[in-house]
């Protein structure tokens, strides 16, 4: 027997219900929501002083639903049955839960480490509220359990976590025969920061830099993401226009990136002229972001309840980008070693997409549909779809993804310059965050990678008490090694440029 949604009737926030429940019940409602099309968005370990808490989200589309399970914990023993059996992301934030607040999932199927490398001291998490000064680092607490694969002619090949480029830290365990990858394993979290630690104790409109910063090729989808979950915790209204200009820094942002990634992948396979061409046209790019917003990487645009622009983009310089892409795309596909070096490599097949959780482009070009512009909306009117002419998982798949994408991205900024009549600031005059209690809210938004998660609870005062970020390479990153088993070791950087996913993101 399933729990309906339906029971779910305590409204919390925007489309946003919240039923406080015990560890044992946590189960039976998480399969309920699982099996009535919600999926787990976010799991979030709370210490709230007197007791430690944890947070599920669970997010469905048509129409926009969420749902959040409170399990207050025992703070002697802090423990909650795993869901990883009823969802695979669920098993990788219990992990992280644990490695950051102690609290253990029982009957976890791997219940390694996961955000803790085995030189952090044993028994500190760093999350609590009375965790003190970080203790020192000692000496490696045993190796790493690394898959370990036998049999005649099997070797292994580390790479990382230094790299030759400019590249953020992980680690790749190869095990192969010959040229063929029988196994891969990715460690990262070599640079954890503790962003959202440093939320904690700021003002709102104090953490909006923080959040620009999470991830910096993301600073639209992070920061607006952030304040979608302040304006939902204190009911801040965002004027239509304001909506707008929001939904252009968006498509801006993803843009400037999936051009460099179109360029990146034409680099991997040798046709290093379309690369050049590829970066030209995102110079042009960011060039043009510094004319909207002032910044390169469009930061200071988004502000709470508000959005201010120095100036609209131009449709007719955003079209001939567009048609200057579109040969660049052309170029490629019609060069017989580009294509055929995409096409059937490195295949994620959409069952395994789905099992897995991906999000984003790597999820669409493996034929599933999710984008939260369209399953979370924040504007009134409807935009169509991208339309996904290859879906089959594969390099070349995710290639025109992103090629389509551009070209519904420039469709969408045209259609919102259609409506704006040059407006270029738009503010709501109650974007405020004074309260007279705790307050929780919740931001969802499609950014370049894929769905962008943030959940935020304040304290009475209006401080922020916990924010959790969810990038969707948290999703993403186990995917990579799943569509590289029986590739060849060659295709490792072309497949994981394909994917292309942060580590800044996913390291928090």
């Amino acid at each position: 027997m399933t729990t309906s949604p339906d029971l779910f009737s305590d409204k919390v926030g925007y489309r946003r219900s919240a039923r406080t429940i015990t560890p044992g019940e946590l189960p039976e409602r998480a399969r309920g929501l699982l099996a009535h099309g919600y999926r787990t968005a976010l799991i979030a370990g709370h210490d709230d002083g007197h007791q430690l808490r944890a947070v599920y989200l669970f997010t469905a589309a048509d129409p926009d639903r969420r749902v959040e399970l409170h399990v207050p914990l025992d703070p002697a023993r802090p423990e909650v049955p795993s869901l990883a059996a009823l969802s695979f992301p669920a098993g990788r934030f219990e992990r992280e839960m644990r490695d950051l607040f102690g609290i253990v999932p029982t009957d976890h199927p791997l219940p390694r480490r996961l955000v803790r490398h085995f030189h952090w001291p044993a028994g500190w998490y760093p999350m609590l509220n009375d965790t003190g000064e970080p203790p020192d680092f000692g000496t490696q607490d045993g190796p790493y359990p690394f898959r370990t694969v036998e049999g005649d002619g099997v070797y292994e090949i580390p790479v990382g976590p230094v790299h030759a480029g400019m590249i953020e830290p992980g680690h790749f365990r190869f095990s192969v025969v010959g040229e063929t990858i029988l196994n891969l394993k990715a460690r990262l979290w070599f640079v954890h920061r503790g962003i959202e630690k440093l939320f904690q104790g700021r003002r709102p409109d104090a953490a909006l830099e923080l959040a620009e910063r999470i991830s910096g090729d993301t600073a639209v989808g992070h920061t607006l993401a952030f304040c979608q979950a302040v304006e939902d915790a204190f009911a801040i209204p965002v004027p239509e226009d304001a909506q707008r200009m929001r939904a252009i820094l968006l498509e801006l942002e993803r843009l400037y990136n999936h051009v460099t990634d179109l360029g990146a992948l034409c680099n991997d396979v040798a046709h290093g002229i379309l690369h050049t061409h590829a970066q030209r046209v995102r110079e042009q790019l960011l060039r043009l972001n510094d004319h909207v917003t002032g910044h390169r990487l469009l930061r200071g645009a988004i502000r709470l309840g508000r959005t201010d622009l120095a100036q609209l983009p131009d449709g007719a310089d955003l079209a001939a980008i567009g048609g200057d892409i579109a040969e660049i795309v052309q170029l490629a596909l019609g060069n017989t070693v580009v294509a055929d070096r995409f096409t059937g490599t490195a295949v994620l097949t959409r069952e395994q997409a789905a099992d897995l959780g991906a999000l984003g482009y790597v999820a669409r070009a493996s034929g599933l549909s999710g984008d939260a512009r369209y399953d979370h909306p924040f504007l009134a009117a409807e935009f169509p779809l991208a339309h996904h002419s290859r879906t089959d998982g594969d390099v070349l798949s995710r290639f025109l993804v992103r090629a389509e994408e551009i070209d519904n991205s420039i469709a969408l900024i045209s259609h919102l310059l259609d409506h704006l009549d040059e407006h270029t600031s738009s503010a709501s005059a109650l974007a405020h965050t004074s309260s007279t209690t705790a307050r929780s809210g919740v931001g969802i938004v499609e950014g370049w990678r894929g769905t962008i998660v943030h959940r935020i609870e304040c304290s009475a005062d209006g401080v922020l008490t916990r924010v959790k970020v969810v990038d969707p390479s948290f999703f993403n990153w186990p995917a990579l090694p799943v569509a590289l088993a029986d590739t060849i070791v060659p295709d490792f950087p072309l497949t994981n440029k394909s994917f292309n996913l942060s580590y800044a993101g996913n390291d928090l």
